[in-house]
């Protein structure tokens, strides 16, 4: 059966977007760039092949689409800005079978200026064809949260930005079959740059709160309680929660890949965020000395190591460098996380623990990293011998909280 959509690329925003474009009756075809890990359940991915969802049998089949969405990773490269390589080999897989009238999506995340000035550019070299004229371009900023069952594709307004508005219109028909609402930027640029926008306000306020609770420790302030009274405030307030660190597939976006551009704020936010693994291992440390005890020797649990509640999804897990930096202190860690049967640090596999409640009380540190949702805290709490929460999901006085 012919398809009416390629996806290509199928990690983190390619899945949700073909799990979605399949619910809604779309015959998709999925072109994967490389070794891609999404956050799709296996249950989930059987009814998406049973809804139709297939995998190409080779390029061939991207020049049988009506709609092409380039949903590529570009990881950090070496000098701190996005790698476009799998864009790049996406983009010309694709153009090397383009036809006339097909409608290109970009939704990597990239800089301001990408889809114009780098994908345009190579879609038209190697096709022959004319943006705007023999085949719609667009961007439109992914807006994935995983493991989110309140807000999905469905209903999560779409932004699209096209290079001419015919090609914002033909993005818009086309995403119009998944959302309930598209909303029109400008241009490309602008669409881009939401999702700069968007990525960064998360960073900027979690690196806020996470100042905030090592300055709330230092004063003997309890900032749960802070954040829980702040939060009735109906106007001009958000509620971000502290953590051990951020991780996810959305990275803060600083501009410094670009020259002579940066956000002073970001790369503020960034300084912040990256040095609370180093702060969590510090208060256990101090907790452990204040019980008597050595990080030398002792025995640590960690408690979800996921970047996210209740995903299997490890990318940029701050659990690791806390990990790592346990290790190095001496101390013997082990960990627990339903959702993640093995696990290795410093090349060495961590030994997993089975039974919680057992581990809890033979551990000289617990700390939770990750609250899942299969976490009684308030059990674990009278189990652990001592307990740090790093995520304020124990009673208040059941535990040290960051």
């Amino acid at each position: 059966m012919p398809a009416d959509l390629a996806v290509i690329g199928l990690g983190p925003l390619g899945l949700p977007l073909a799990q979605a474009a399949v619910a809604a009756g779309i015959a998709t075809l999925g072109y994967p760039t490389g070794p891609e890990s999404g956050s799709l359940s296996p249950a989930e991915l059987r009814r998406m092949l049973s809804g139709g969802f297939r995998t190409a049998a080779g390029p061939a089949e991207l020049g049988r689409v009506r709609t092409a969405v380039i949903c590529a990773p570009t990881p950090r490269g070496a000098d701190g800005g996005f790698d476009l390589s799998q864009v790049e080999t996406a983009a010309r897989t694709l153009a090397e079978r383009l036809r006339p009238h097909t409608t290109v999506i970009l939704e990597s995340p990239v800089y301001p200026g990408t889809t114009e000035e780098f994908l345009r550019p190579l879609l038209e070299e190697v096709s022959g064809l004319r943006a705007g004229r023999d085949f719609h371009l667009a961007y439109a900023p992914g807006r994935v949260d995983p493991g989110n069952r309140d807000f999905t594709p469905a209903n999560t307004p779409k932004v699209i930005g096209g290079l001419t508005p015919a090609c914002t219109e033909s993005a818009a028909a086309f995403y119009g079959r998944l959302t309930d609402k598209v909303v029109r930027a400008r241009g490309p640029r602008e669409a881009e740059t939401v999702h700069l926008l968007e990525t960064n306000y998360r960073h900027v306020n979690i690196a806020l709160v996470n100042e905030m609770a090592v300055l709330c420790h230092d004063l003997g302030v309890d900032l749960w309680d802070v954040i829980r009274c702040a939060e009735t405030k109906p106007f001009g307030f958000q509620a971000f929660r502290p953590g051990p660190g951020v991780g996810g597939h959305a990275v803060p976006q600083d501009l410094a890949g670009q020259a002579g551009r940066t956000l002073r704020m970001v790369e503020l936010a960034q300084q912040v965020n990256s040095r609370m693994p180093r702060y969590v291992v510090q208060r256990a440390a101090a907790l452990l000395n204040e019980h008597g005890k050595s990080a030398r020797g002792a025995r640590v649990l960690l408690l979800g190591i996921t970047y996210k509640a209740d995903l299997a999804d490890q990318q940029a897990t701050p659990a690791h460098e806390i990990a790592t930096r346990l290790m190095e202190l001496g101390a013997s860690v082990s960990y627990h996380d339903p959702h993640v049967p093995s696990w290795s640090v410093l090349d060495r596999p961590v030994p997993r623990a089975d039974s919680l409640y057992e581990a809890a009380a033979h551990a000289d540190l617990t700390i939770l990293l990750q609250q899942h949702r299969t976490y009684d805290m308030q059990g674990l709490s009278v189990k652990a011998q001592l307990l740090l929460d790093t995520r304020g999901a124990t009673p208040t006085g059941s535990a040290h909280r960051l």
